[in-house]
């Protein structure tokens, strides 16, 4: 059976209506409106783990200007009958994404959040016209519109709009926010002095929010996302009835991320259940609550890419969803032992942290403490022990995806922080054909670096690249040459001379000598020499094995 996956697209309506592969979750709608009394709630997740195709699921179920029935038959919620017609298209609702809010300063994330109000009220232009409404609010809701809106009324314009709806609908208003937190988070990565609008953007997120959530008789009920819950600055203190679950509350989990039951469902349909292992490789290991998901994001990805060839290679679709800095700036904390502590959960260990689900964007790094608890709610950590229960816990890296990521971090801040002398008397070792002094170099430079029992061949490839690049050399890896590919080349157009390197990983220390021996043999039987340019006078090749923190060096 051929199957079509959704990759990328987040509207409930649409993947519907066009007959893609859905994981029912629409039990959330049930379980968070019939069976708990809250006011406002709040679900904070990691990017990529289904909030924006949930709350666009809520959407399409609650709005008054729909007619929703077909898109929810054959669902889930729709055995509950009396609950669906008490509640679906019964409400007026506002669901508006702060997700784009972005800018180089506050006067231009200011705008694009503008933008989005203006964006938002041009989709319901006709309520605008309506004269149930507020000639004052029609006035308001026209600037909110031309994006001329003072400070004042940008920060009253969710009330604004609710207050409306109330007034066309005669109910009140069902609230859905999407990525609360990302305008913050935004500000507070513009760290140098010019830039940084942390407090102006805060100032106005939590103007918004504290409008439209406490006391505000248009609300029925709100459901806000977002990857952390911001304590500090009390943008839900005083909200009646606040429920907040984070990675951390098991009520709730299954709804954001794919479970190991939904998996076996949609490998079975797409007829890949012989790939079920490499995909938990990959993609499993989150743990929400005491619940173990996937990331729906790779799944979606992966899954789609074996639909179309089923002997795809996984590959690390989270990589490019974000900068990942958030691992660069931990690493950088040498005074708190973080290398050591990196260095054991690389190789397959745990570190005992005290998290806090409630942290700041402004102090993330003030702390041990802060750090650790970002990169659970971040997704880049999970609990060892799902059952494990208070606030100290085991965290360890959740698969071979987030793995890919913590390699990359400590390849690039190796490179970056690489003594320049160092590098140019290692170099001159190998253009010496001072095999010894190389080796003790190299092996010296491993030492420094963060070790990984499980590092795979590319990571030492990456390595030995990083340690000649900056120097004034063309350095090429991984090109078409000879009969084969050889891994690294370094020319001296200057002095006529070059050198290649084919680069190996042994599968334990008794092994190097053979897999550098191998090493040597492939140079040779691929005709790797061959690929450099007539001209050059001086070709060396060498082989290099690695195993852990050591490194053998053979010239052929």
């Amino acid at each position: 059976m051929t199957i079509k996956i959704p990759v990328g697209e987040e509207s409930f309506d649409e993947i519907r209506k066009a007959g893609l592969y859905y994981v029912d979750k629409t039990e959330l709608i049930y379980e968070l409106v019939g069976q708990t009394g809250n006011k406002v709630t709040l679900f904070t997740r990691p990017r990529r783990f289904g909030k924006t195709l949930n709350m666009s699921m809520m959407e399409s179920f609650f709005d008054i200007k729909r007619d929703s029935n077909v898109l929810f038959k054959g669902l889930i919620i729709s055995k509950h009958e009396a609950f669906c017609s008490e509640w679906m298209n019964q409400y007026p609702v506002l669901f508006i994404s702060f997700k784009d809010v972005d800018g180089l300063d506050f006067e231009s994330a200011n705008n694009m959040l503008k933008v989005i109000l203006s964006d938002y009220c041009k989709k319901i232009a006709g309520l605008g016209e309506n004269e149930n409404t507020d000639s004052d609010d029609r006035a308001i809701f026209a600037r909110l519109k031309a994006q001329k809106a003072s400070a004042a009324e940008v920060q009253n314009a969710l009330k604004t709009i609710m207050r409306m709806m109330n007034a066309v609908y005669g109910k009140p208003v069902i609230l859905l926010i999407d990525e609360y937190d990302v305008p913050l988070a935004k500000a507070s990565e513009k760290n140098t002095a010019q830039n940084r609008y942390y407090e102006q953007m805060l100032d106005v997120i939590k103007g918004m929010l504290s409008i439209a959530l406490k006391t505000n008789e248009y609300l029925k009920f709100a459901v806000v996302t977002g990857c952390l819950r911001i304590a500090k600055e009390s943008i839900f203190t005083g909200t009646n009835n606040f429920a907040s679950y984070s990675v951390m509350d098991e009520r709730f989990s299954k709804y954001f991320g794919f479970t190991q039951k939904e998996m076996d469902k949609l490998l079975a349909t797409a007829n890949l259940k012989d790939k079920t292992d490499i995909i938990r490789e990959w993609y499993d290991g989150y743990v929400f609550g005491n619940t173990s998901v996937y990331c729906p994001w790779d799944t979606a990805n992966y899954v789609s890419a074996l639909v179309y060839d089923k002997t795809a290679d996984p590959k690390n679709y989270w990589r490019n969803t974000s900068s990942n800095a958030i691992i660069r700036d931990f690493v950088d904390h040498s005074d708190w032992g973080i290398p050591d502590k990196f260095e054991t959960i690389l190789n397959g260990g745990t570190v005992t942290q005290e998290i806090s689900d409630e942290l700041t964007y402004d102090t993330l790094y003030t702390s041990e403490q802060n750090l650790w608890s970002i990169l659970l709610m971040t997704g880049y950590l999970t609990k060892a022990d799902p059952a494990a229960k208070g606030n100290k816990i085991a965290l360890r890296i959740p698969n071979t995806e987030i793995a890919g990521i913590f390699e990359d971090t400590v390849v690039k801040l190796f490179t970056d922080t690489l003594d320049n002398g160092r590098q140019k008397e290692l170099l001159a070792a190998f253009w010496n054909e001072d095999i010894e002094d190389a080796t003790r170099q190299l092996n010296d430079f491993l030492w420094e670096t963060i070790s990984y029992h499980d590092y795979h061949e590319d990571y030492y490839h990456a390595f030995m690249t990083g340690l000649f690049v900056g120097l004034g050399y063309s350095v090429d890896s991984n090109k078409e040459s000879g009969l084969g590919r050889f891994d690294i080349r370094v020319k001296d157009r200057k002095n006529r001379r070059a050198m290649i390197f084919e680069v190996k990983k042994a599968i334990n220390k008794a092994q190097m000598e053979k897999a550098c021996d191998e090493a040597i043999d492939q140079i040779v039987e691929k005709g790797y020499a061959a690929t450099i340019a007539p001209g050059y006078e001086k070709i060396i090749c060498y082989g290099i094995v690695f195993y852990q923190k050591s490194a053998m060096i053979k010239k052929v």
